[in-house]
């Protein structure tokens, strides 16, 4: 998710992340996956040794619900066309294959970022470069550099911990509007009894996707304000000193759009992905794997996901798993 205000918003992005911390030539000057190279085989062993009880949980929402896919504003509905079925042998349309068999096929068309997806680091820029310096003439026609290949042919796969912040807050969903902050997740860790350590996937339910499926689209969409993790330094700071390599949550922006912190749009987009290197998944699916850490108390998960190997592509689907 992005959108591009002119030159006053960038103007006032680079004023406020003059002092972030960057991560740029850190993996040297052709990286393109960033912070994901803090999770080294070591650290896919640690997230498997968080593996005690052979449970799995998919993460993804369905693409092309029929309740309606979460999506931004300005986008479509996945549409999903079936192009053979039984009818067109009825009809005639084709012949049965030598033999008898027979087969159905359909095709899809979507956004790339209009389901659970990753989006690829040089998704969101600022002063004209993307994540690393390359330039943001890079992205047109298509993503020649720090597209959302080089994420999808290495994968995701470390130790995740699940923060549920709507329960933290004595909710069911957050609300429009809801902000969090750095004392919001450390207070969320210590209630839940569970520790974040450096190079874990942190992820956040705030459970504001499923209003969409309570109130409808017509109220869920009207002033459409998602809650979330809002600008400080402080919290720029934590996520560089932790060494997060992937922030994931259950909102389409992983951060709520326009910051009235700072009065602009997406700063974490900038701080975090462009100049830290850390990947976000967005729009996951948390409820059946928040129910189940509540219940039994484990809150950290193996988390592994790949998303599709899209060519040029600013981001793509995913279905990430946690196994407990």
């Amino acid at each position: 998710m992005c959108d591009d205000h002119g030159g006053d918003a960038r103007g006032a992005m680079s004023r406020l992340l003059a002092a972030s911390p960057r991560n740029w030539g850190r993996w040297g000057d052709t990286d393109e996956v960033g912070s994901l190279n803090f999770l080294t085989s070591a650290e896919v062993l640690r997230g498997v040794r968080a593996v005690r009880q052979g449970k799995v949980f998919t993460c993804g929402e369905v693409i092309g619900s029929p309740r309606g896919d979460p999506l931004w504003p300005g986008r479509v509905h996945a549409k999903r066309e079936t192009v053979i079925d039984k009818a067109s042998y009825v009809r005639g349309d084709l012949p049965s294959l030598p033999g008898g068999a027979e087969f159905t096929d359909d095709k899809i068309e979507m956004f790339l970022q209009g389901s659970t997806q990753f989006d690829a680091l040089g998704h969101v820029w600022y002063d004209d470069q993307l994540w690393n310096g390359y330039p943001a003439s890079a992205t047109n026609g298509g993503m020649a550099r720090a597209s959302i290949l080089p994420i999808a042919e290495r994968g995701v796969v470390g130790r995740g911990v699940l923060l549920d912040m709507a329960r933290y807050r004595g909710k069911a969903y957050l609300d429009k509007g809801d902000l969090l902050g750095l004392d919001d997740i450390r207070g969320c860790a210590a209630a839940q009894g569970v520790t974040i350590e450096p190079h874990d996937i942190l992820c956040l339910r705030l459970g504001f996707l499923q209003l969409l499926h309570v109130q409808g689209p017509e109220a869920f969409y009207r002033d459409f304000l998602e809650p979330g993790l809002t600008y400080s330094p402080e919290l720029v700071d934590w996520f560089h000193t932790m060494e997060i390599p992937c922030l994931a949550t259950d909102t389409i922006s992983n951060e709520t759009e326009l910051d009235p912190a700072v009065g602009v749009q997406i700063p974490l987009h900038c701080a975090l992905m462009r100049n830290l290197g850390i990947a976000f998944n967005e729009i996951c699916n948390f409820e059946a794997l928040a129910t189940d850490c509540a219940a039994d108390g484990q809150w950290d998960f193996l988390y592994a996901a790949a998303p599709l190997k899209v060519s040029a592509a600013t981001g793509a689907p995913v279905n990430v798993l946690a196994i407990k």
